[in-house]
C-alpha cells in the first residue's frame, strides 16, 4: 500500500470527499481544500479519520497563488512528505450559450480549473520529484466528459477549460516521467454530485440518464475508485492515461 499524504483539492464534497474517504479507509493521510463550506469540510475530515487515517482541512481559492503555496505548506507542516495530489475543484456557472459569456466569467472558470490545476501540480512536483529530492509521486487531474461532448448550449466554456486539463495531464505526465512522478487523468460524466446545482439545473443527472448507454447516472464514490487506484501502486506502469467514467457516452 502507498504511503504518505495526498491532497485533495476541493474535497469537502461530492467526487472530493468521496476520494478523501476511500484514501482514509487505505490508511493514507489527507489534506483536503475548501473554500467556504467549513461544515462540510469537517464532515470530510471526520470520514477520513474514522477510516484511522490523518486529515485536515484547509481553507484555500484554488484561483489564488498565494492560497495554493499556502496549502502545501499547511500539508507539509501537520501531515508530513507529500506522495499524491488529486486536482479536483472545479467550478462552472449558470447554464449559457457562447454568445452569451463575458470576459468575467471566462477569467473565474480559467483561473480556477486551468491556472489553479497548473500551480497545484508545480506545488506537487516540487516536493515530489526524484529529481529535486523527493520520493516520487502520482497526480490524478479530475477532468470531465464535457473535454469530449463540449457542453454546447450549456458550459462551453466548462468543456474547453477541462479540454485544457487533458492537454496538461499529457505534457506534464511526459515532462516528469522519469523523476518518479505519474500523471493521469479521469473523466468523470453525469455523476450525482452539486456541482449541477451550480449550474443551475440540480436535476440535470435525471434528466439526461435515459440517453446514457448505462441508463443510470454515476456516484462520486465509483469515481474515487478509479482516482485511488490511479494513486496506488497497482498503476505503477499507467501514466498520461485517461479513465472515462460517463455511463458509456
Amino acid at each position: 500500500m502507498t504511503a504518505g499524504t495526498v491532497v485533495v483539492t476541493g474535497g469537502s464534497r461530492g467526487i472530493g470527499a468521496a476520494v478523501a474517504r476511500l484514501l482514509g479507509e487505505q490508511g493514507r493521510d489527507v489534506c483536503l481544500s475548501y473554500r467556504e463550506d467549513a461544515a462540510a469540510a469537517r464532515a470530510a475530515v471526520a470520514g477520513v479519520t474514522a477510516a484511522g487515517a490523518r486529515a485536515i482541512a484547509v481553507r484555500a481559492d484554488m484561483s489564488s497563488p498565494e492560497d495554493i503555496e499556502r496549502l502545501f505548506r499547511t500539508a507539509d507542516a501537520e501531515l508530513g512528505p507529500l506522495t499524491g495530489l488529486v486536482n479536483n475543484v472545479g467550478v462552472l456557472e449558470r447554464q449559457c450559450r457562447v454568445v452569451d459569456l463575458d470576459a468575467d466569467r471566462l477569467h473565474r472558470i480559467l483561473t480556477t480549473n486551468v491556472a489553479g490545476y497548473f500551480l497545484c501540480a508545480r506545488q506537487a512536483v516540487l516536493r515530489m520529484s526524484t529529481a529535486r529530492g523527493g520520493a516520487g509521486g502520482a497526480i490524478v487531474n479530475v477532468s470531465s466528459a464535457a473535454a469530449r461532448l463540449g457542453s454546447p448550449g450549456e458550459y462551453v466554456d466548462y468543456a474547453a477549460s477541462k479540454g485544457a486539463v487533458d492537454t496538461f495531464t499529457t505534457g506534464l505526465a511526459l515532462e516528469v516521467a522519469d523523476e518518479g512522478i505519474r500523471v493521469n487523468a479521469v473523466r468523470p460524466g453525469f455523476i450525482r454530485t452539486g456541482i449541477h446545482a451550480d449550474g443551475g439545473d440540480p436535476g440535470r443527472v435525471e434528466r439526461l440518464a435515459r440517453n446514457l448507454p448505462m441508463r443510470r447516472g454515476g456516484e462520486p464514490e465509483e469515481v474515487a475508485e478509479a482516482v485511488v487506484w490511479l494513486l496506488s501502486g497497482r498503476s505503477s506502469y499507467v501514466t498520461g492515461s485517461f479513465i472515462d467514467l460517463a455511463g458509456g457516452k
